[in-house]
């Protein structure tokens, strides 16, 4: 991925121009993994900050947009759109559960399966937040750069994708590419 360029190139100075004692950009981490968590995490925190107002973290309103978007879905829908496993969402809804903002249900079809519906309360926090995700958005995308970040998410996208993980699971280390 390429630095920002045009009026961003100014907002995020590049390491080479930072003296020693300034917050320097960390080291590149050798393992992708490890980069990712990083990445992830500094960026949950500067949408929590910008999303702090409404009262949620920006895992609790991704969560709530995305049974939002999905329309009721069952836990291992809403499991797979979140990439947790079930355990991991079952404690990431508790929370949003108590507070009242979604409810969980028997399916009427299979009593086995539960769905998740945003109740009035949830809706209007969602919407609520809006304004301030949108903030956030505009906010990386102003650092970062517009195109980059349209970039970053196709590429995040792939990555969490079920062809990405079966590709992976079957790639050998002789694979590598170099690229």
């Amino acid at each position: 991925m390429s630095s920002p360029t045009g009026k961003n190139a100014e907002r995020v100075p590049d390491a080479s121009s930072r003296s020693a004692s300034e917050d320097a950009q960390p080291a590149p981490s050798p393992c992708n993994g490890h980069a990712l968590r990083r990445a992830s995490r500094r960026v949950s925190q500067l949408y929590d900050a910008v999303i702090a107002p409404c009262g949620l973290r920006s895992t609790q309103r991704s969560m709530l947009a995305q049974i939002s978007r999905l329309d009721a879905p069952t836990m291992g829908e809403l499991a797979r759109a979140l990439v947790l496993d079930r355990s991991a969402l079952a404690h990431n809804i508790k929370p949003l559960e108590r507070d009242g903002y979604l409810t969980i249900t028997p399916d009427p079809q299979d009593k086995r399966t539960r769905r998740v519906s945003l109740t009035a309360r949830g809706e209007a926090k969602l919407e609520q937040s809006i304004a301030l995700w949108e903030d956030a958005q505009q906010r990386f995308e102003s650092v970062f750069g517009a195109t980059q970040a349209q970039e970053l998410r196709r590429t995040l996208a792939l990555i969490s994708s079920s062809r990405f993980v079966e590709a992976f699971e079957q790639a050998e280390p002789d694979d590598y590419s170099g690229d």
